[in-house]
């Protein structure tokens, strides 16, 4: 009986009998040579079927085999550096575990055209075993775990935090409302609230997990369910805030490049501007934001309108890693931030804005710690003020300043592999218009 061994595994099975399973990627048909490039996972190999090394039947089987078919190959392994991934197996044996059904809908179009976007994605749950959606979604798996293992070895605590809430930390408009039984409740736009409780027992603290934006927004950079990691810290101002969130980015973009070489070659991304990503960032007030815009191509735009993307990507243009915005207007920004105590027409916030105009992908802020401050501002944004009590409750019991952050996954990983747009980040992307499959 042959090894059954994963294809990632070849290059400790040189000149050995193995067996692979896997799918059916691509077939080459040369009459009595059929060549079969079989994926399973972990990687993909080439297969060589020659007809005088196999029972008839069961060449008959592989030369008619369909793509996306369940098999088992098995044979010797040599190297072969021509080969794609420097391995190739020499069959001995073809078994057919599942036939997949003929025509495969994603195999590539006769005519060379190619599948259109809403055909792709009405057949997400096929189209990811492509082999550039294998390489995203490798590189997201390893994001997350350079997010996760940055975050744990600088003293932050994972605690999670609910996803049906009672309230809307950043206002109504742009959430997806639902019904707790008979009361009114809403699908989470942030776990941030909560975490400014728990860094009450830790300290530094973070949340990581599926976050919902109820936006009509059908841009490359939005959807409507997305992951985002929002680490908290007590007794930190903006400007410390802003050294974690450097060199938290770092740490993850670098980790990846180092990681998903080959993956992120699959994707023919530059790695350039990558390469940059280490501290110190720029750092550049709001007003000098809108000086920089005035000074290119947007003379026209006023202090104390926020930034869309047109004017993130003007501003990132003008640095070659990314760079922080601060100061904001306190106008734009949500009601719980910090005021500048110089200045408070200004607020004590942060965005991080990615070259090659992938736009913001951090926003962070100090957070309110007085507790008529926060009072002032839940009623002068006419938000419930029972909703916010406990929240409330917070600056009444060891309140002190604090700061934090939020990090979208799908953005950061959009910049990371180049990707036009967001719906190539996630799975199963949910968008404006789009929840299926």
């Amino acid at each position: 009986m042959s090894t059954t061994i994963k294809i990632n595994q070849a290059a400790h099975h040189v000149g050995q009998d193995v067996a692979l399973t896997g799918w059916v990627q691509k077939r080459a048909d040369k009459g009595k040579l059929q060549f079969i490039t079989l994926r399973d996972g972990s990687g993909a190999m080439q297969c060589v079927v020659f007809k005088k090394n196999l029972p008839e039947e069961q060449f008959d089987a592989a030369r008619h085999i369909t793509l996306e078919s369940a098999v088992r190959i098995s044979g010797g392994l040599r190297a072969e550096p021509r080969a794609p991934g420097g391995y190739e197996l020499d069959a001995t044996a073809f078994e057919v575990i599942s036939r997949a059904a003929d025509p495969y809908p994603l195999a590539p179009k006769r005519d060379g055209g190619e599948h259109g976007t809403d055909f792709l994605l009405n057949h997400r749950h096929l189209w990811l075993r492509d082999p550039r959606q294998i390489a995203i979604l490798r590189i997201r798996a390893t994001l997350i775990k350079a997010i996760r293992d940055w975050l744990d070895g600088h003293g932050f605590t994972l605690v999670d935090t609910p996803i049906i809430t009672p309230a809307a930390a950043e206002g109504t408009t742009n959430l997806f409302a639902t019904k707790y039984f008979d009361e009114p409740a809403y699908l989470a736009q942030t776990g941030q609230l909560y975490s400014e409780a728990t860094i009450g027992a830790f300290g530094r603290v973070y949340c990581f997990g599926p976050t919902f934006r109820a936006e009509k927004s059908d841009t490359r950079r939005h959807a409507m369910e997305f992951w985002m990691v929002e680490p908290e810290m007590a007794f930190t101002e903006l400007d410390e805030n802003m050294e974690v969130i450097e060199q938290f980015v770092s740490y993850c973009i670098q980790t990846v490049l180092a990681q998903r070489a080959d993956d992120l070659a699959v994707l023919g991304r530059d790695l350039t501007h990558l390469q940059n990503v280490v501290p110190p960032f720029p750092r550049i007030h709001y007003d000098d934001a809108v000086k920089l815009l005035h000074a290119n191509g947007y003379p026209d735009f006023p202090w104390g309108e926020d930034f869309g993307a047109p004017h993130e990507d003007a501003i990132s243009a003008q640095f070659d890693k990314p760079v922080f915005v601060h100061h904001y207007p306190r106008a734009v920004k949500a009601f719980y931030m910090q005021p500048d105590p110089e200045r408070p027409e200004t607020v004590l916030a942060c965005d991080l804005i990615a070259p090659e105009g992938y736009g913001e992908i951090v926003g962070g802020s100090q957070r309110m710690h007085d507790y008529q401050v926060l009072l002032d501002a839940i009623d002068a944004h006419k938000l419930p003020r029972e909703a916010y009590e406990w929240y409330l409750d917070l600056r009444q019991y060891g309140s002190q300043p604090h700061s934090g952050f939020g990090m979208g996954l799908e953005r950061v990983l959009m910049w990371l592999g180049g990707l036009p747009h967001i719906r190539e980040a996630l799975p199963f992307p949910r968008l404006y218009r789009r929840y299926y499959p």
